[in-house]
């Protein structure tokens, strides 16, 4: 079985026996509606597609209709509208967003122009003549197109793939004007602006039946609305949750299949799948819908790499998504968005937003730098770092970090945003290094006492317990190379605050399982001053009634954990922990 990652052309995998979900049974709903957006998170599925219904509505494939779609739902009950329309797609991501404004506006001409060129090369033989080209107005190039196709006999389908890529260029941009250009682009007499003005004219005049928009986020079309305002968003539709996306059902037959070529037993098999569901699964794109999906590139991924090598993938996250912690970095940035990724760190951490935001535009994100919790809820549910978890009692919307994958780029952003200086950092890494690979606590204790305490009481961070510190610790301990790391997972309807499982396939390694329990005792409560914590010899600090106390809990609750992991694993080199910390200024540990 080959794995189609990166292939996002649906005749490719259709006819040259590549692993393929079937999801043309949803093509009869896509057909109720004329003009539609299609919002979906980077690398989802959205250009295989577009792909899908190029190749099921164009009228210069009918030949190829039974080979590509007889063994699909689509194939044994087509629609009278199969094969019927001249195609004409557009990939915004293939025009250069940078430069000046007329750099950018000839780029989008130019793209245009020469794909009605190949428009006219492909349909040759359908009686399209007397298109006019203007290489200086491909505005007037479409219209001629159009007016020409509607001659010819046969309705026009447009297809726009990535329409915002332009915004998303603007949120990632190191360069200072780029909000300035992107506005010149979207408004008034913006050459984006014109075009998607001269795409409503022409389909009010019938002359494009259908358009189908895909993109990441409603940016672009709440910037152009009023220049484009017949497009209806699908994006949440109950019946469209899984149209991008596979679910646990499909990665299991996936799995089969792998398990098959490297000659897995049903255990490894369950094992590999659970590595999948603990990392990919996760994703939700309508509430009222209960199922959940995986990253489809992803989930190839997985599966292209461990078919190969009979292997895991060594990293989980693929790199052509590690790019999406730009987002991440552009709500840092924001007043309180630094404080969101940090609640959301948290295990179990939910928000909960009245509505997703779907009217806001690039002078929204750009102007104001304070935004409030449904914005920036709404932006990282977009940008796929978030995602739907269902309704409250109340009828409000649940949003939750995915997987683990997802939270491995929030662990990345909060360590860069505490720790800008790689070189601590860096430092930081070394003394978490010697806890798993040696059992050495001390080093990393000092560094999270010395180092992200002064970060703690500089910052204004709503966290005074536990959890930030626990936070600290994650930062620098987190390695998915090595570890399946776990914040807060349940055990026998308990939580351990954090544990370290060496992957299956980094067993073979000299390193530990680490699990480790966090308490923290205000201040306050132990009626000291900061400076008086910080003069405390080691003896004062344990003979310190609150802190025997909470010492005492976290090293029972380590050894209650200790337990059910060994009872749960049978080959772990498991080692457990309490940490026990006196406000911002102090830690005591003990190993269990």
């Amino acid at each position: 079985m080959k794995f189609p990652y990166g292939i996002s052309n649906f005749r490719d995998i259709a006819t040259n026996g590549y692993f393929y979900v079937d999801r043309t049974d949803r093509i009869p709903l896509l057909e109720q509606g004329k003009f539609q957006l299609f919002i979906r998170p980077r690398r989802f599925g959205k250009s295989l597609l577009l792909s899908t219904l190029h190749n099921y509505y164009d009228l210069a494939s009918a030949h190829l209709f039974d080979e590509m779609f007889g063994p699909l739902a689509i194939g044994r009950n087509p629609t009278p509208l199969r094969n019927s329309f001249f195609m004409l797609q557009l990939d915004f991501s293939c025009v250069d967003p940078t430069g000046t404004v007329d750099r950018i506006r000839r780029a989008l001409h130019d793209h245009v122009n020469v794909r009605i060129e190949s428009f006219l090369k492909y349909y040759q033989d359908y009686g399209v003549q007397g298109v006019g080209i203007d290489p200086d107005n491909a505005l007037s190039s479409l219209e001629s197109l159009a007016s020409s196709a509607q001659a010819a006999g046969h309705p026009l389908f447009l297809l726009i793939d990535e329409y915002d890529n332009f915004a998303n260029e603007v949120m990632t941009s190191a360069q200072r004007d780029a909000g300035r250009r992107y506005e010149a682009l979207v408004f008034e007499e913006g050459p984006l602006r014109t075009l998607f003005k001269a795409v409503k004219s022409l389909a009010g005049q019938g002359l494009i039946d259908r358009i189908f928009i895909t993109g990441v986020s409603p940016v672009v079309m709440s910037d152009i609305t009023s220049g484009f305002n017949i497009a209806e968003n699908i994006s949440q539709r109950r019946q469209l949750n899984d149209l991008c996306g596979f679910t646990d059902e499909e990665i299991a037959r996936g799995m089969d299949l792998v398990g098959e070529a490297c000659a897995l037993d049903a255990p490894a098999r369950e094992q590999a799948l659970d590595m999948m569901r603990t990392w990919y699964n996760g994703y939700r794109f309508s509430p009222e819908n209960d199922g959940k999906l995986y990253n489809p590139t992803l989930a190839l991924y997985f599966f292209k790499n461990f078919a190969l090598d009979c292997e895991y993938p060594q990293e989980m996250l693929d790199d052509n998504l590690a790019t999406d912690r730009s987002k991440l970095e552009y709500l840092a940035q924001l007043t309180g968005g630094g404080q969101m990724l940090l609640d959301l760190m948290v295990e179990g951490a939910r928000i909960q937003v009245e509505r997703l935001a779907n009217r806001f535009g690039m002078r929204d994100m750009l102007r104001d730098q304070s935004k409030d919790y449904t914005f920036m809820a709404s932006l990282l549910y977009y940008f796929g770092v978030l995602s739907l978890e269902g309704r409250t009692p109340l009828g409000k919307q649940i949003l939750r970090v995915p997987n683990l994958v997802m939270r491995k780029l929030y662990v990345e952003q909060i360590a860069e945003m505490l720790l800008p200086d790689p070189m601590r950092r860096d430092a930081g890494k070394d003394a978490a290094e010697k806890l798993y690979q040696s059992g050495d606590m001390a080093p990393l204790c000092a560094f999270v006492e010395q180092r992200y305490f002064k970060v703690f009481h500089t910052a204004d961070y709503r966290w005074a317990n536990e959890l930030t510190v626990k936070t600290a610790f994650l930062t620098l301990l987190h390695n998915d190379i090595l570890y399946v790391m776990d914040s807060e997972p349940e055990l026998e309807r308990r939580r351990a605050d954090l544990t370290m499982i060496i992957r299956p396939d980094a067993r073979r390694f000299t390193i530990l399982d680490i699990l480790i329990e966090f308490k923290f005792v205000t201040l306050k409560d132990a009626g000291l001053s900061g400076d008086q914590a910080l003069a405390l010899s080691l003896e004062e600090l344990q003979g310190l009634g609150l802190m025997r106390q909470a010492m005492n809990e976290a090293l029972e609750q380590a050894r209650r954990n200790m337990k059910i992991l060994n009872q749960r694993h049978d080959t772990l080199r498991l080692r457990g922990y309490a940490v026990v910390s006196l406000g911002f200024e102090r830690i005591w540990w003990e190993e269990v």
